[in-house]
């Protein structure tokens, strides 16, 4: 189960950064050779598939296109590494035309001289078309790479890409170069980025994280989406990625608390509780236990007690009619063995909110509870304009529509 199980009428924030053509929504384009990773990387991602199981994964045949409903809707389209799309048969228009970022997978264990050539071509091809993609490439399969290897072959790869683009004039053309691997958490935070230029609020949310760490003591805020583990959203501090890593796991901890202590645990247990979908319920449903978290961000080889609580929502994540007891709004701190702790609380059904903060800090928890409040009313009036001004266009189409028509019906 995915995020395309979760229905198209989900309120809250989900449509508002789509496009208002369902059929044209943003499009992320996943290419590269055959093996070279592409088909796992979205398994993993978007699918929770385990590393180890995308060893079973068969070859791509054709292009699959999986429409991922989530705080920002999308397509994500797997070309298969065989598949020539210059071929006259093609359109390349129809391929680019509404691709909001194209993502190159090479792998970094292979020999890649043939995978630059087909990166370049298909840059040239992509940009001639269509000019605002952002191109996006992934140096993949690093986790068997040495440090200074892995540095010397971006550094290679970088320089030699950008020197053909320069010879072909394209030197205008800007690449962003990752290094991934499925094992670990480097594929989640480069997608995070690619993700973030799909989103036109960015400047406006990174902000808002901006004040709301200025104005609380937080050292870091990342914005969750809950289910990939993607961040939409971080304030302007510069992102570590231990940082990141600590706070994408509490996500998992959570999750699991929520599966062992909440009150729908036992009859979850039965119905495939920690597919995708369960895992939207969990932050729904009430959380009420301990656990001990190990310090991986340092401080010794002590544990960390682990609190998790709520407050009252009225609704829940999902939309779903109250339970007995009630529905509430996730809110979790785990305070950690060096004196940093792990803020999260849940913004909405697709969100949360996740901050890094010290222990002296967290002693006025009210304001911070209060300046979070802040942030998330802030969002909602971002969102609103944003509907707002979505009404009005259809209005405004409608009423031309109307006239165009009326105009006919008057001129026959």
């Amino acid at each position: 189960m995915s995020y395309s199980d979760y229905g198209d009428n989900d309120p809250i924030y989900g449509d508002d950064l789509a496009d208002e053509d369902r059929e044209s929504r943003p499009r992320l384009m996943l290419m590269g050779l055959r093996r070279s990773g592409k088909s796992s990387i979205q398994r993993v991602v978007f699918h929770k598939m385990t590393p180890t199981e995308t060893l079973f994964l068969e070859s791509t045949s054709k292009i699959n296109k999986d429409n991922i409903h989530s705080f920002i809707d999308f397509q994500v389209w797997d070309f298969p590494g065989q598949m020539d799309f210059f071929d006259p048969t093609f359109d390349t228009t129809a391929i680019f035309g509404e691709v909001g970022a194209l993502v190159f997978v090479i792998d970094s264990q292979d020999d890649y001289m043939e995978a630059l050539a087909r990166l370049h071509s298909t840059v040239v091809a992509a940009y001639r078309v269509n000019p605002n993609i952002t191109f996006e490439v992934f140096i993949h399969k690093v986790d068997g790479l040495s440090e200074d290897y892995k540095i010397d072959t971006q550094r290679d790869i970088q320089q030699t890409t950008t020197d053909e683009l320069a010879d072909a004039g394209l030197e205008n053309v800007q690449l962003a170069f990752y290094l991934t691997s499925i094992y670990d958490h480097s594929i989640f935070e480069a997608f995070s980025k690619v993700i973030q230029k799909l989103i036109p609020q960015l400047p406006t949310l990174e902000n808002l994280l901006n004040i709301l760490c200025a104005n609380s003591g937080i050292e870091k805020a990342f914005l969750f989406d809950v289910i990939s583990k993607i961040y939409i959203a971080t304030d302007s501090s510069p992102v570590d990625s231990q940082s990141y890593e600590i706070c994408s796991d509490m996500i998992d901890v959570i999750i699991d608390i929520s599966s062992i202590y909440g009150r729908a645990a036992i009859g979850a247990k039965s119905q495939g509780y920690l597919d995708d979908q369960q895992d939207q319920e969990d932050w729904s449903h009430q959380q009420d236990g301990h656990d001990d978290y190990e310090d991986s961000n340092g401080g010794g080889h002590g544990h960390s007690q682990a609190v998790v609580s709520n407050s009252s929502r009225a609704g829940s994540l999902n939309n779903q009619p109250a339970q007995s007891g009630g529905n509430h709004e996730a809110f979790s701190v785990i305070k950690m063995g060096n004196g940093t702790v792990l803020y999260l609380r849940e913004v909405n059904k697709y969100l949360a909110l996740i901050c890094l903060l010290r222990a002296e800090t967290f002693e006025k928890q009210g304001l911070i509870d209060y300046n979070v409040h802040c942030f998330k009313e802030a969002m909602d009036q971002v969102f609103e304009l944003k509907r707002a001004e979505r009404t009005r266009r259809e209005m405004e189409a409608n009423q031309l529509l109307e006239q165009q028509h009326n105009g006919l019906y008057g001129h026959g």
